[in-house]
């Protein structure tokens, strides 16, 4: 099952059957405990039309009202890699190998609602900046009372010259304007993601594929409700909260972002998160 926020309300997709939700308010309609059960319950009551597939591309929204998104760092041991590879020259790089190995996970804040872009939108590459990707993530929705009710397909920009100059930078090289997109859709099912799961990406220029990489979601070393129990230690959310869950797909260290690139990640049962880069 599928919830999408669109100018036209909020449509549910159930096995290509559309239905106009009743309820006008997404905080209040994604933030609730056994959400597919209450989803599930509600359609029973409501009428298909097909038409609402349409609204659905002409007025689609982020999947977002009020909730705050974080993320997740270093849950794949390519971005480990990655990380220790891109800030040895500053003497970082033993740091995110005690993370990927320790406990206490990295989770850092990344952007309130209206930093948030969903997908057709634009994403943004600091100006101050000369080394940036996009990091495809498996993203959690998790209500107000700390359960996992969704997903959502995110993209976290990132700054690597930034970040690597200095770990302390971190929330400059991830925490800009544009520098959040999650998308299209989200995905309530009746059981946990299957891990077998694929996330991809694919990076066009000027019509060409510049990168494209896939990875499963069972190559993340942590357990999603493991983020989440760290997550909800001292902090709440009163609207609920997305979370995401780190990358396993980095290009290569000569690879960069060009304004205009077109970035399509896609995670097989959720869609495709589709941005346009520019500065």
């Amino acid at each position: 099952m599928k919830i999408y926020n669109t100018k036209k309300g909020i449509i549910i997709n159930n096995d290509e059957q559309f239905f106009l939700s009743g309820e006008t308010n997404w905080d209040t309609y994604i933030n609730r405990q056994y959400l597919f059960q209450k989803v599930s319950g509600e359609i029973e009551d409501l009428k298909a039309d097909g038409a609402l597939a349409g609204a659905i591309n002409a007025g689609l929204l982020p999947p977002i009202a009020n909730q705050e998104v974080w993320a997740a760092g270093v849950t794949y041991l390519r971005s480990r890699t990655a990380r220790i590879e891109e800030s040895k020259d500053a003497g970082g790089g033993t740091f995110y190998d005690r993370v990927y190995n320790a406990d206490r996970p990295e989770l850092f804040f990344k952007a309130p609602a209206y930093r948030t872009v969903g997908s057709g939108d634009k994403v943004r590459i600091r100006k101050d900046s000369k080394w940036n990707v996009p990091e495809p993530e498996l993203t959690l929705f998790i209500c107000s009372a700390g359960t996992i009710e969704g997903y959502t397909i995110g993209n976290d920009m990132s700054s690597r010259d930034i970040e690597g100059e200095n770990p302390l930078y971190l929330p400059q090289a991830k925490s800009y304007n544009g520098a959040a997109a999650i998308g299209p859709c989200l995905f309530v099912p009746e059981k946990p993601i299957n891990p077998d799961t694929k996330i991809g990406i694919e990076i066009t220029r000027n019509g060409d594929i510049v990168f494209g990489e896939t990875i499963a979601i069972s190559q993340m070393k942590r357990k999603h409700t493991e983020l989440v129990s760290w997550l909800f230690k001292e902090v709440d959310f009163k609207n609920g909260v997305f979370l995401m869950t780190g990358t396993g797909i980095i290009p290569a260290d000569d690879f960069t972002l060009h304004i205009g690139d077109v970035i399509n990640i896609t995670i097989e049962v959720i869609g495709t998160l589709s941005n346009t880069v520019t500065s």
